[in-house]
């Protein structure tokens, strides 16, 4: 059961709050309608994890918006995906948040406490790869969790990864990120007994056709427990993350 509403009854069990109260909070509007958004204040209730803003395609005012409507009902925690440095500057102008430039990510209100199970370990085939692997972590980090960064370590050079069998042998669940064939997936799932989440990224050359071989090569891994996201998806990868490394996954 989501934590905030376990909160609210116990509150009315310890009589700290009333059940007039409790039913007022339960009836409070699910969303708030801003014209251009339907913000989702409920998101949490029903996910564990209140809504986050995917900022590409909206304008900063738009994201200064949405962001007003989350603050005014009580969201302390924002994240914003997908953020330019431009309209994080603008941002900042009236929001106080953090930008996180590697990741293209905002936050606003600082990162829960890490209270998962374990380390969430994120690993990359190469720099080129780091980016993607920021978003992951970033948003890892932000919902509560413990992160371990291994960049650089794919297959060309295998001995790089190999070099941390502790920390691939000791984590909860790993995030595998590659461009190029993808193989660093299926060599972490390979030597790891934890879940492994996969992502693709765009790099590469001409046939790898923007992190479609990468992904196809994924989707094929003969090694045991590698699930897969989409190409360049940091974000949808550190979310799954942490569903597991906080015991959600069902």
């Amino acid at each position: 059961m989501n934590s905030d509403i376990r909160a609210l009854l116990e509150g009315v069990r310890d009589k700290s709050i009333s059940v007039d109260e409790a039913v007022l909070k339960l009836k409070e509007h699910p969303f708030e309608d801003i014209d251009f958004a339907k913000v989702d204040l409920h998101r949490k209730i029903r996910q564990g994890t209140a809504e986050v803003i995917y900022g590409a395609g909206k304008t900063p005012k738009q994201i200064l918006g949405i962001m007003d409507a989350m603050i005014m009902n009580g969201q302390d925690r924002i994240l914003v995906t997908r953020l330019s440095a431009e309209a994080a500057d603008e941002i900042k102008d009236h929001i106080d948040i953090i930008y996180h430039d590697k990741a293209g990510i905002a936050t606003y209100g600082g990162n829960h406490a890490a209270d998962g199970t374990g380390r969430i370990v994120i690993a990359t085939g190469g720099t080129s790869d780091i980016p993607v692997a920021e978003e992951a972590a970033v948003t890892a980090e932000f919902l509560g969790n413990e992160v371990t960064r291994l960049y650089d370590v794919g297959v060309a050079g295998l001995h790089r990864l190999l070099s941390y069998l502790d920390d691939i042998m000791s984590a909860t669940v790993i995030i595998a990120i590659a461009g190029m064939e993808g193989a660093l997936a299926s060599v972490i799932g390979g030597l790891s007994d934890c879940p492994v989440i996969a992502v693709p990224t765009s790099v590469g050359y001409g046939s790898s056709f923007e992190g479609l071989s990468a992904l196809l090569s994924m989707l094929n891994s003969c090694a045991s427990g590698v699930t897969v996201v989409n190409i360049d998806n940091g974000f949808g990868a550190a979310y799954v993350a942490d569903m597991i490394n906080h015991g959600r996954q069902s």
